[in-house]
């Protein structure tokens, strides 16, 4: 996979999230995908997003940088949510691609003192 292609599905994969495409996720993880913190796949992810939308319908996603270097790329965002102690949140993801679709994720968030 060519780096730009790589940089474009974790873009498109933020993209859903904040369009809250829930069903545009079964086109960025592959079939066989994990994720790790979840401990599941393309279902898990899709729960999560849709729990998440449902306790705040304001949360987006902001991409701060996103690194890639051959079949691996490296994100940091920054999560909004419209109030509370969690309302900004950093959040670190690395992802696995694999024939063009996320395959592996990995990933940690930490709150953010602005």
């Amino acid at each position: 996979m060519v780096n730009s292609d790589a940089r474009a599905l974790a873009l498109r994969m933020h993209e859903a999230f904040n369009a809250r495409d829930v069903a545009a996720a079964d086109g960025i993880f592959a079939p066989g995908f994990h994720s790790h913190p979840l401990r599941g796949g393309v279902d898990a992810v899709k729960a999560a997003w849709t729990a998440m939308f449902a306790a705040d319908p304001a949360i987006r996603t902001v991409l701060e940088d996103v690194l890639v270097d051959g079949d691996r790329v490296a994100l940091r965002s920054t999560v909004h949510r419209s109030a509370g102690p969690a309302a900004g949140t950093t959040m670190l993801e690395v992802f696995r691609v694999a024939e063009g679709r996320i395959a592996e994720l990995w990933g940690a968030a930490a709150m953010v003192d602005r």
